[in-house]
């Protein structure tokens, strides 16, 4: 049998009253703060937090780079943003071909070395070639026998010893003989002999005759190659090509409605798609036609590219400031958190640190219009926000915060 059935009705009431009374004074005694409360969300033990605040001495504000500015009216740039892509120089860039016919007798670069103007790139054996050095060195010899000839028949013309008839045809034969010999000579700097080679090409060995160089025309590096020892090439067959990649051209696509917003001489903001590279340039020509296709006009920029860092082929943004805006309120983009779906800025106040939803006006890629939410005058972070939310969440365990 239960206990409390051995009491009557009468004693058990009283029992269950005392039982209460005692549970109320416990509870009473307990919300008196006669014992130490339980850690509420958003404090910490170390007392480094009160609710709804983040406190930071000077030290861990230097060690998280949390830079606290005052909340001002500013100029806010507006820019309008342009696809485009690295492209290579082509006004620093070259074709390579033999402009003769021939057998490749060897090659000394590949893709990927780097080269110097006048460089050699290729040997090739030509028959073409050593004809035409064979008949300007013929040239050499008829030219000589051929003034002997004139000098003589000059001297006994005024001698009165020859006709007119033989002077003038020994004066013809020389001309003849020196318009050979030009031709000649022409065709051997049209295949890019320089004139110091052409006075000493009397003293080369006969195996040097059939010999061509192919040489560099540019210093740069060699994009591409398409020639193997003991191949045949054509006189017009692309056998290297080179490029001086220390400039790199990026083309902007700009559409029809942008034209009036583009000129030469702009600043432009380039960065890669993947946002690794970014730099700036100057617009040095906008094309005048737009493409029938694409219905866009090409701006391009010249980049330095000492390093080789801008890789041509890249996708690339450029960004051209248009105008620029007087704000009520502008703060830096990097001041802007997310926090629970919202965009909140922490100002610093007399409890410590606290995030402040805003609202957002107009922006460009560095700036921010603050339309609600921050008062003039306000400090906020500017910069180091996300150790601040972080801190901030540590103490924010609880559901249902607003800011």
């Amino acid at each position: 049998m239960n206990r409390l059935h051995r009491y009557p009705s009468v004693l058990r009431a009283a029992l269950f009253s005392g039982l209460l009374l005692v549970a109320a004074m416990i509870f009473t005694a307990c919300g008196s703060g006669d014992s130490p409360p339980a850690n509420n969300a958003g404090i910490a033990d170390d007392g480094h937090e009160e609710e709804g605040f983040v406190h930071l001495t000077a030290h861990e504000l230097e060690e998280f780079e949390i830079d606290v500015e005052t909340a001002v009216p500013g100029t806010l740039t507006v820019a309008v943003m342009f696809p485009g892509e690295v492209r290579i120089n082509q006004d620093r860039f070259a074709h390579i071909v033999p402009r003769i016919a021939g057998f490749v007798h060897s090659t000394n670069k590949s893709v990927g070395d780097v080269v110097r103007a006048g460089e050699v790139l290729a040997v090739l054996d030509s028959r073409d070639l050593a004809d035409i050095k064979a008949d300007y060195l013929a040239g050499l010899e008829r030219l000589e026998l051929a003034e002997a000839t004139f000098e003589r028949e000059s001297a006994l013309y005024q001698k009165k010893i020859s006709s007119e008839q033989e002077y003038l045809e020994a004066r013809q034969a020389l001309a003849e003989v020196r318009i050979a010999l030009r031709s000649a000579r022409q065709k051997l700097l049209a295949l890019g002999f320089s004139e110091a080679y052409i006075e000493v090409l009397p003293e080369q060995d006969e195996h040097a005759l059939v010999h061509y160089e192919l040489m560099a025309s540019l210093s740069g590096v060699v994009i591409e190659k398409h020639i193997s020892q003991g191949e045949a090439l054509s006189a017009d067959a692309e056998a290297f090509a080179i490029a001086d990649l220390r400039t790199v051209w990026v083309d902007l696509n700009v559409f029809q409605n942008d034209l009036d917003l583009v000129r030469e001489g702009q600043q432009v903001d380039i960065v890669t798609t993947s946002g690794q590279l970014r730099d700036r340039g100057t617009i040095q020509y906008v094309r005048p036609i737009v493409g029938e296709e694409t219905r866009t006009a090409i701006a391009r920029i010249v980049l330095g590219n000492e390093d080789g860092r801008w890789k041509p082929g890249l996708f690339v943004n450029g960004s051209i400031a248009v105008d620029d805006i007087e704000v009520p309120l502008i703060v830096p983009r990097s001041a802007l958190i997310t926090m629970d779906d919202q965009t909140v800025v922490f100002v610093q106040t007399d409890e410590g640190f606290a995030p402040q939803a805003v609202t957002v006006g107009r922006e460009n890629e560095t700036q921010a219009e603050i339309t609600q939410g921050l008062e003039p005058g306000a400090l906020y972070v500017a910069r180091g926000g996300f150790a601040l939310k972080a801190e901030f969440e540590k103490g924010e365990l609880s559901d249902g915060h607003s800011y």
